[in-house]
């Protein structure tokens, strides 16, 4: 399998070149929603773009094209809705054996998603040999009893993972058998309340609210418990009244949880445990898991690597926040996983140099309503780190498919394919040397939520923000929001200096524009002007609808592809009518 993928990628020509919750972004640093020269200072979350406006974000998943041969694929699904913030306990006495009235018709529950793919994931574990863990078995206390170096095979069927996993150095945990990890707990005595159905008793105490939500009113997304029926993620809502087929609603103060389905007969469940899987030790290989249900708080993980790890074809799903999160994880390894409909965010890495994040199906992440355009939602955001991410399709996820945001210095985004995102397929923000090549990146910026937008302030298929040092070449980015977007802000100071937009090089890509206000260019603010130079565009190829539309920006001037070229750019490039 490993030698038809590398064939396929070759052929294809992507193999171009070859959280315990420490916040994914700690900077301090202010933000507006201002656009262009006008920019102020407003906001301080860690994790939004700064100086500038806004990006794209929308509530649906955009239409995404076909992965090339060779890398994973993953099928299309339904991403579930947001909710609202919980309200006080309601009121009412104690719930009557049944419904009052009539007898409500149970209506349709929403179907569970199905991400596959024969060439990620637990199928392609292999074997296990070692200490086995049977379901029912304390898998914590079986670990912590064994010394460095053992390997454990879960054995099939479901383990309820009451308190976090903590390996030692070169420790194996793994599965021939596909075996799940869950840090949910199941809830019965369910009884009728008008319309609805409620179980008391199962809630934590009610505790802060931290992150950022799409909607910034109900902000609701920070709740950690989620539910499911049947495996099926229902939506959280904000009051009592918002109940329906599919949702739910937690009342806190009065530890009660209403469903508006019948739960009789079926398996309901609430993800209880923060983390599966945490270790600071070195050298542990975490295989074959399915890996789901756990309530991790907003920036943590399912699954918190250490350095050295190997997380290899698991199915890491239906978490609270990030699927998979490396802190201080060097030269970790993240491969042929399945990473998908998690709360926040697929995978996040933190203060991690040289990790590489290999031909995994990334795809279909934050579920729960966190902040598509500007906070650390959707496929992968890294920070302070440095390493590869290539071979991925990174797909289908409510955010940016893959952001290098905050003083990231040497990342290679290599060969993969970016489609169907919210927002920018790559955005590459304050931070440096960078290489962004042979990806195929299409279908993406077209989220329609809060801090959406379409200028090149908004960003683009690939998103390069007041960085330095950064390749762009040999990539396909088609059909996105707009094409190869080149922005420098105003972003204060970081551990090289102030962050500016210097030696960027844009090279042999081919940007297909042909509708809306598709454009490839740059923008810069009042306090950040680009000297003559530090922009190069050359070679690259352009498929357009008209060659006498403006789809081209420097600076503020709109361009035709002739007005283009007069200016200095892609004077060996080539513009095709379509």
């Amino acid at each position: 399998m490993r030698k038809s993928w590398t064939a396929a990628l070759v052929a294809a020509g992507l193999a171009v070149v070859a959280v315990a919750v420490p916040v994914i972004a700690s900077e301090n640093r202010a933000n507006t929603t201002a656009k262009g020269p006008d920019e102020a200072a407003a906001r301080t979350l860690p994790s939004q773009r700064v100086g500038a406006a806004p990006g794209k974000s929308g509530a649906g998943t955009p239409s995404a094209g076909t992965p090339g041969k060779g890398q994973p694929t993953v099928g299309q699904s339904e991403l579930p809705g947001r909710g609202k913030h919980p309200s006080a306990k309601p009121s009412g006495g104690k719930p009557s054996a049944r419904p009052s009235g009539k007898p409500p018709v149970s209506p349709k529950l929403p179907v569970k998603p199905v991400v596959s793919s024969d060439q990620a994931g637990p199928a392609v574990a292999g074997p296990c040999s070692g200490v086995v863990i049977k379901p029912g078995q304390d898998a914590r206390s079986i670990v912590n009893s064994k010394p460095a170096g053992t390997t454990f095979c879960f054995a099939a069927g479901t383990h309820r993972i009451s308190s976090t996993i903590r390996p030692k150095a070169n420790q194996v945990l793994a599965s021939a058998q596909g075996a799940v990890l869950t840090g949910s707990v199941r809830l019965a005595g369910w009884a009728a309340s008008g319309s609805r159905w409620v179980v008391r008793g199962a809630l934590p105490a009610a505790y802060a609210k931290s992150g950022e939500c799409e909607d910034n009113k109900a902000n609701v997304c920070y709740l950690r418990e989620q539910v499911f029926v049947d495996g099926v993620h229902l939506t959280r809502v904000a009051a009592l009244s918002a109940v329906r087929a599919g949702t739910f609603y937690a009342d806190y103060a009065g530890n009660a949880i209403y469903l508006g389905s019948n739960p009789a007969g079926r398996d309901v469940e609430m993800s209880r445990t923060s983390t599966a899987i945490e270790s600071g030790a070195r050298g542990v290989v975490v295989r074959g898991l399915t890996i789901e249900h756990f309530a991790s708080a907003p920036q943590a993980g399912a699954l918190v690597s250490g350095p050295g790890w190997k997380v290899t074809a698991n199915d890491v799903r239906w978490n609270h926040a990030v699927g998979v999160m490396l802190v201080d994880a060097d030269s970790t390894k993240v491969d042929r996983n399945l990473i998908h409909h998690n709360g926040q965010l697929g995978l996040g890495q933190y203060s991690s140099a040289a990790a590489a994040v290999t031909r995994n199906v990334i795809s279909s992440n934050n579920t729960d309503g966190f902040w598509i355009a500007d906070w650390e939602s959707g496929g992968i955001k890294s920070t302070r780190s440095s390493g590869t991410v290539s071979g991925n399709v990174i797909k289908a996820n409510k955010g940016i498919g893959m952001w290098a945001d905050v003083a990231d210095d040497g990342r290679s985004i290599i060969g993969n394919q970016i489609v169907g995102n919210a927002a920018d397929g790559i955005r590459y923000e304050i931070s440096r040397n960078g290489t962004i090549a042979g990806n195929t990146v299409t279908g993406n910026g077209f989220g329609t939520g809060r801090g959406s937008g379409t200028s090149l302030w908004d960003g683009g298929g690939i998103n390069v923000n007041t960085s330095t040092g950064v390749t762009i070449k040999g990539n396909r980015v088609a059909g996105n929001v707009n094409g190869i977007t080149i922005q420098s802000r105003t972003r204060g100071s970081g551990p090289w200096g102030t962050y500016l937009l210097r030696d960027v090089q844009v090279s042999g890509n081919t940007v297909e524009m042909t509708g809306g206000s598709q454009a490839t260019g740059m923008v810069q603010n009042a306090g950040a002007q680009v000297p003559a130079g530090e922009v190069v565009f050359t070679g690259n190829k352009y498929v357009l609808d008209d060659l006498g539309t403006q789809r081209f920006s420097r600076f503020g001037a709109r361009l035709t592809a002739a007005g283009w070229r007069k200016a200095g750019l892609d004077q060996v490039g080539t513009f095709a009518a379509n």
